[in-house]
C-alpha cells in the first residue's frame, strides 16, 4: 500500500534524485520538481517502473519568484497532498564581491533562501493542520562555520539551518518534523556542474561520502525530529568543534592578503 506524496526540488540529479529513490522505496508517491523536463520525465518513468509508486513531474525553475506559487497551484489542481517536502535545489552561486552583476546575486538568493522559505510557507501549514509532515531543507557543513571565500554559499546554508530549527520548534508539537540536512563533501554531479571538478580531484578521498549515505542520514534524522542533521561520521565528529566557543576560532580560515 502506497503512502502520500513527497515533493522534492532539484529532483533530477544528485541528492534530490537519491531522496526520490529512497522515499519511493518506502512507498511514498513522488512529485518531482526540476528545470530539465526531458530528464525529469525519464527519471519519473524509471522510478515508477522500479518501485510501483505514482510519480508526477512539475517543471519549474525556482530562480523565478513565481515558481513556488506555481508548484503549489500544480499540487492543488491535481489534488496532491504533500506530506514530505525536500528542499534540495541549489547551486554553488556567484562570488558576492567579485561577480558584479547584481541580478546573478539576486537570483542566487531567490533560489537558495527565498524559494525554500516560500515553499515552507505554502506547504508546512497544511501539514500541521493535518497532524503529519516531514520537511528536509538541504543545507551544508559550510553553513556551520564561517570562512573566507565567495560569501554567499555558506551564509545561504546558515539561513536554512536557522529556518529549520525555528520551524521545528514551532510545528514539531503538531506532528511535523523539520530538519536541516548538513552534508560535507558528497559524491554527486554538483561539483562538475559548478566547475569544481579539479578541486574535487585534488582533495583526499576520505573527506567524501556517497549520496545514499547522506540521504539515509537525512531521512533517519528527520524521522527522529532532529532539527540539524550533520551527515557522515567525520563531519559529526567535527561539528561540535566547529560550534564550540573554545575551538571555533581555530577553524576560521581567513583569506591571505594579496
Amino acid at each position: 500500500m502506497t503512502k502520500g506524496y513527497a515533493l522534492i526540488t532539484g529532483a533530477s540529479a544528485g541528492l534530490g534524485a537519491e531522496f526520490a529513490r529512497q522515499l519511493a522505496s518506502q512507498g511514498w508517491n513522488l512529485i518531482l520538481v526540476a528545470r530539465r523536463e526531458a530528464r525529469l520525465v525519464d527519471f519519473a518513468r524509471e522510478l515508477a517502473d522500479s518501485f510501483g509508486v505514482t510519480v508526477r513531474t512539475c517543471v519549474a525553475d525556482l530562480v523565478d519568484p513565481e515558481a513556488p506559487a506555481a508548484v503549489e497551484q500544480f499540487c492543488q489542481a491535481e489534488n496532491l497532498q504533500v506530506d514530505w517536502l525536500v528542499n534540495n535545489a541549489g547551486v554553488a552561486g556567484p562570488d558576492l564581491l567579485e561577480d558584479r552583476d547584481w541580478s546573478q546575486q539576486r537570483d542566487f538568493f531567490q533560489l537558495m533562501m527565498l524559494s525554500v522559505a516560500e515553499l515552507c510557507h505554502r506547504f508546512v501549514r497544511g501539514m500541521a493542520d493535518r497532524g503529519f509532515g516531514r520537511v528536509v531543507n538541504v543545507a551544508s557543513v559550510a553553513g556551520r562555520i564561517p570562512r573566507s571565500g565567495g560569501c554567499n554559499y555558506g551564509p545561504s546554508k546558515t539561513y536554512l539551518v536557522a529556518l529549520s530549527e525555528e520551524l521545528n520548534l514551532t510545528v514539531a508539537g503538531r506532528g511535523v518534523n523539520v530538519s536541516a540536512l548538513c552534508p560535507g563533501f558528497t559524491h554527486t554531479d554538483f561539483h562538475q556542474t559548478a566547475g569544481l571538478s579539479d578541486m574535487k580531484a585534488q582533495m583526499p578521498k576520505w573527506l567524501w561520502y556517497s549520496a545514499d549515505v547522506v540521504v539515509r542520514d537525512g531521512i533517519r534524522g528527520v524521522e527522529s525530529c532532529k532539527p540539524v542533521v550533520v551527515s557522515g561520521r567525520l563531519y559529526r565528529w567535527l561539528d561540535p568543534l566547529f560550534q564550540s566557543v573554545l575551538t571555533r576560532r581555530l577553524f576560521r580560515i581567513k583569506a591571505r592578503p594579496d
